[in-house]
Parts: structure tokens; C-alpha cells; sequence
């Protein structure tokens, strides 16, 4: 008797237990709650991970937000989706506030063939953490790290484009610290007062580039293209990485100094292309691996002069077989593709007031457009002329871009509006894919210092530019 009385006692005990507990016999599953409006694309992912065979042990409420700054994450919640501002690529416009309305699209839906806007002059590849519309979904349980966290973590744990995975580059244009600038250097007497009012803009690129055309030499004058070696200070200033010596002014103050010159980027950590002191190390293409990006820059003189072709100091003399198979190459390796072409020099230095003839690309000499266009058909990814004085138009084509002429960064042509020009294209890079490319006009003044156009004047001037751009 006493142990049936025993058995019963267990046994109500056992199932007691149980019961308060709600385990075993008595337990009753987690359920999965949608707290708020889910669209059907997103209830449906969701119902596809818990599925009628997902038994959980506790209870999970879901809950879909939206912000206009990146959030701090807390346990179960996950970046879902970023969601982006854009216009048409010709578009001057800059900014989302601009707009009564403006399509919206996944970020990862973003190219270069496709404009960014800003929201409220925050532009997101610049900051991350504004400029874009941030959807956060929230996993509220009691185990989430237990239970919850395996099932969903391959489906919102996502990585998203952040300042230490994109890829940034500056790419500027003809650069020649020469003739009067070697006048005024000798009264201000500091090189950083040229480039003070853009160096902080440039250096905030992982990677900085221009095309100097004048090599540094003591016998610098105010009527010669050579540099004095002071120079080297407004270079360095805009953090400048690369640079380019197609130009056909590189050996104007001969050879000794344009090899000496060259050194003197070596000793800076400057990278060169397309010039050197012999033409077997000018051919060199110039490869970049970087966050997880394969950039390969190819740099050619076609017909401006300077070239060398023995072992002299110059630039790196166009050859159509050449280039097919460094692109070829280049394309193979994974590589983006960046060709920039001396091409012959646009010549409208006739007035002192605005004068549009070189904005249209076959102002200049021969089939500007026809060849541009025939280096992406070749398999280039991006295509820049780095000869003109003064910007020219741009184009999407093919499957790549054409810029096809940069102007001015630093130069002593004050008198022409548009040889004080320039367009700074800020390259930006992810997983090997080019997301954008923002133009930035610049000017110089009669003191020879150069600065960015404010947003009207810029909106303006790229309206014009794009206005002329080749037809199709």
C-alpha cells in the first residue's frame, strides 16, 4: 500500500511539474508573431524559415522599422535592407530634397549607370550611416542566440557597403605647376597654398590621382612648363597616389630632369603610369588591389607628343595591339579597367568669356568619340581623356562610361574660363563592382588656387556638359 501511495505521489508529482512548467506532455510550442504590416515578399521569406516543421521553445515577435540614420543594432536585430535615392545619370541634381519625388531602389540594385542623391546633403557612400533609408528587422525572444539566431542568421546577416570595404578614388586632370604658378610660389613661398582649398577633399580618398604634365627642375621660370621642386609639396598636400605622365610636356626641361622627377615620386610612395624613364617601364600598366577590388590603369599617349619608344625618359606611346591585350589581360585578372588617353589637345583659347566649343568631344582633332568608344568595345571599364584644358562632355556607352576630358586641377590659365575648370571624378569601388562616380567641377582663380564650384554653379556647368553629350 504504501508504495502505490508512493507511485501516485511521483507520478502527480511528475505531471505536476510538467503542467506549471508547460514541459514535456504539457508543452506547448513557441509561437511566431508579426507585429505590424509586413509586405509579401518579406512575410514570405520569413514563413519560408519558420515553417510548420519549426517547433521553437519560445515565443518570437517580429517587427519590420524604417530609419533615415543607420541604427545601433541590438541582440535579434539585422540591417535588412538599404534602400537608396537616385536619379538619371545625366542628371546635375545632387541632392533627394530637391525632388518632390525620386525612385527608390535597393542598394543592391546600385551602378554607374545610375545617379546617387544625397538626402539633405548626406551622401551615403561618403558616410554609411546617413543618406539612405535603413529597414531593420527585430527577432524579440527569450533564447534568441539559442534558437532563433541559427535559423535566420544566413538570411539577414548581411554585409553592406562601409567605409572599410569601398573602394574610394579620385581621379583628376591635367596638372602643370609651371610658368606663373612658379611666379607666385616665389612670393607666397609655401606650395600648400595652392592646393589648400581642395586638399582635404582629395585626401579623403583611399586614392588620389593626376596627370602632371611639368617635371620638377631648379631652372623653373615664369615662362617655362617645368615645376619647381617645391611643387612636390602641393602633390603630396592632396594626398596624391598616383600619377600620370602621359603629357607632352614632361620633358621640356629635359631629360635629367625628367628622370630626376621620377624619383622624386619614388621617394614620395607615388605611383606612376604611362611615362617612365625608358619606354619598356612607360608601357608598365599600373595594377591596384584593394578592399577586395582589382583596378588595372592603362595610360596612353596618342599624338600630343612626348612619347618615348627607346630608352629616354617619356610617355607610353598608344598602340592598338598593345592596348587590346593589357585590356584583354587586365579583364581576365578580374580587374576593373581604367584607360586614360592623351588624345589631341582641344583648342578654342579665344575669348575671355564663356565659349562652349570644346565642351562637345570631336571639337578636337580626328574621331575623339569614335575612339573613346572603341576602347570599351575593347573591354574597358571606364574611359578618360586627360589632354584637354578644358572639361568636356560625358556619355554612358556600351557596357562602360567615357569622360572625355577632365580640364584643369592646377594650372596658370587664368584668363579663359574654361581652362580654369576641372572635373574631379570620385570612383567608388565595391567587391569589384563600380557603384558610382561623382563629378565634382572645380575652378581656379587669378591666385591660382583651386576650390570647388558651389552646388548652383556646378548644376549649371554639368548641365551644360551633359547637354552636348554625343548621340547614340
Amino acid at each position: 500500500m504504501v508504495f502505490v501511495i508512493l507511485a501516485v505521489v511521483f507520478v502527480a508529482g511528475f505531471f505536476g511539474v510538467q503542467f506549471v512548467t508547460k514541459t514535456g506532455v504539457f508543452h506547448v510550442p513557441g509561437v511566431v508573431y508579426y507585429d505590424g504590416d509586413f509586405a509579401d515578399e518579406d512575410l514570405a521569406v520569413l514563413k519560408g524559415i519558420f515553417t510548420d516543421e519549426v517547433e521553437l521553445d519560445k515565443d518570437v515577435h517580429i517587427s519590420i522599422t524604417n530609419s533615415s540614420a543607420r541604427p545601433e543594432l541590438t541582440e535579434g536585430e539585422y540591417i535588412y535592407e538599404i534602400n537608396v535615392p537616385i536619379t538619371d545619370f545625366y542628371d546635375a541634381r545632387t541632392d533627394r530634397n530637391e525632388f518632390e519625388e525620386a525612385e527608390i531602389i535597393p542598394l543592391s540594385e546600385l551602378d554607374f549607370t545610375k545617379k546617387l542623391l544625397a538626402i539633405d546633403g548626406e551622401y551615403y557612400l561618403d558616410t554609411f550611416d546617413k543618406g539612405a533609408y535603413y529597414k531593420v528587422i527585430k527577432f524579440d525572444s527569450e533564447k534568441f542566440a539559442e534558437e532563433i539566431k541559427p535559423l535566420v542568421d544566413a538570411t539577414y546577416n548581411k554585409k553592406w557597403p562601409e567605409k572599410s570595404n569601398v573602394l574610394t578614388l579620385a581621379q583628376t586632370g591635367v596638372t602643370a605647376l609651371s610658368r606663373g604658378m612658379n611666379q607666385k610660389l616665389d612670393e607666397v613661398g609655401d606650395a600648400t597654398y595652392f592646393s589648400k582649398e581642395v586638399a582635404d577633399f582629395l585626401k579623403n580618398f583611399d586614392l588620389t590621382h593626376t596627370s602632371n604634365e611639368a617635371s620638377f627642375s631648379d631652372y623653373a621660370t615664369s615662362e617655362n612648363i617645368c615645376s619647381d621642386p617645391r611643387f612636390i609639396n602641393t602633390l603630396t598636400d592632396i594626398g596624391l597616389d598616383i600619377v600620370e605622365l602621359t603629357g607632352n610636356h614632361n620633358q621640356d626641361c629635359g631629360d635629367e630632369a625628367a628622370r630626376n622627377t621620377i624619383d622624386i615620386y619614388n621617394e614620395n610612395n607615388i605611383k606612376i603610369v604611362g611615362g617612365g624613364k625608358t619606354a619598356e617601364e612607360a608601357a608598365q600598366p599600373l595594377e591596384l588591389k584593394e578592399k577586395n577590388t582589382g583596378i588595372t590603369f592603362l595610360a596612353y599617349n596618342l599624338s600630343t607628343g612626348g612619347a618615348t619608344d627607346d630608352e629616354t625618359p617619356g610617355a607610353n606611346r598608344y598602340d592598338e595591339e598593345n592596348a587590346a591585350s593589357e585590356i584583354a589581360a587586365a579583364k581576365e585578372r578580374g580587374d576593373k579597367v581604367i584607360v586614360d588617353i592623351q588624345y589631341y589637345e582641344c583648342s578654342a583659347y579665344v575669348s575671355e568669356y564663356e565659349d562652349n566649343t570644346c565642351d562637345y568631344a570631336n571639337s578636337a582633332a580626328g574621331d575623339q568619340v569614335g575612339f573613346f568608344r572603341h576602347l570599351i568595345e575593347l573591354g574597358a571599364d571606364i574611359v578618360v581623356g586627360t589632354s584637354a584644358h578644358q572639361p568636356q562632355t560625358y556619355e554612358l556607352y556600351g557596357d562602360g562610361v567615357i569622360y572625355y576630358g577632365l580640364g584643369n586641377l592646377f594650372f596658370d590659365q587664368a584668363w579663359w574660363p574654361g581652362t580654369t575648370r576641372s572635373l574631379i571624378l570620385g570612383h567608388y569601388f565595391y567587391d569589384g563592382k563600380l557603384l558610382q562616380t561623382k563629378i565634382s567641377p572645380t575652378a581656379y582663380d587669378e591666385n591660382y588656387q583651386t576650390r570647388l564650384l558651389d552646388a548652383e554653379t556646378s548644376e549649371w556647368f554639368l548641365n551644360r556638359l551633359a547637354s552636348e553629350r554625343p548621340a547614340q
